[in-house]
């Protein structure tokens, strides 16, 4: 059964695009998980919401939301809870049940699982796969939007959201770390870790459980710019929830961590 949203929009002149909107449409009503959601108190609060709309078994969807899971991670090192996001199939004929297992079996705990996004996805101008729009500002303003993801856009996102927290819009995360991945993730006996940094950077990479305490040290030095995997053994850790931390520069990357034996 689909879940029934409140929905409004306030209609105004179009500059992001074809039949794109400068304000958010209103939803309201609970998620796929029976949680509570109200985007305009979200953006009420000041929080940066994603809306990340999908089509059901696209592959070439997951990784851009997980980039940017990874990049809104690292501003909650920050800005803790101040980002918030929320998972739409594009159409209305995608169940409930469908949306909270993609948001599960996708390790996108950031997102909201939730059903019924065709109205809005064509509010904002979509229908090429995925399409990501960013709002902010108690003024609900659509802050940027695309059809075509690539990595790059992260750091647009980064820094709109960075200019939506900070009063003068100073980016505090100054960071030569501008990318982390994991996988195979649920992990079993090893995981690769990549992280990217945009200059030669002294980096530390540790395993941390969820109370923030170190639980494998992985590496301590310098990187050169790039890429660089790091195959870490999970052999020896429990069954549960982790997060891969990353600090270069007193600023500190998060990337979650699934081990499953």
């Amino acid at each position: 059964m689909f879940r029934k949203f409140i929905i409004s929009a306030a209609l105004v002149t179009a500059t992001l695009g074809i039949n794109a909107q400068q304000t958010a449409m209103q939803f309201s009503g609970v998620d796929c998980n029976n949680n509570a959601v109200d985007l305009f108190s979200d953006l009420n609060a000041g929080k940066a919401v994603v809306l990340f709309y999908y089509m059901a078994n696209c592959g070439s969807c997951p990784p851009p939301a997980q980039r940017i899971q990874t990049m809104a991670n690292n501003v909650m090192a920050t800005y803790p809870g101040m980002v918030k996001a929320y998972a739409f199939p594009y159409t209305n004929s995608t169940t409930c049940t469908y949306s909270a297992s993609w948001v599960v079996n996708n390790n996108l705990p950031l997102y909201a699982p939730m059903d019924s996004g065709a109205t809005q996805v064509a509010y904002y101008g979509g229908f090429g796969m995925p399409t990501v729009v960013l709002l902010g500002g108690t003024d609900h303003r659509v802050m940027w939007v695309t059809q075509n993801f690539s990595t790059s856009d992260t750091t647009i996102m980064r820094d709109s959201i960075l200019n939506l927290l900070s009063p003068q819009g100073i980016n505090p995360l100054v960071s030569p770390v501008s990318e982390v991945q994991v996988f195979p993730n649920p992990a079993n006996d090893i995981v690769n870790v990549d992280v990217t940094t945009s200059t030669n950077a002294e980096i530390s990479v540790d395993v941390v459980n969820l109370n923030g305490q170190v639980v494998q040290s992985v590496y301590n030095g310098t990187q050169t710019a790039g890429t660089v995997r790091r195959p870490i053994s999970t052999v020896n850790l429990a069954n549960g929830s982790y997060l891969i931390r990353v600090t270069s520069e007193g600023q500190t990357s998060t990337a979650p961590l699934q081990v499953a034996h």
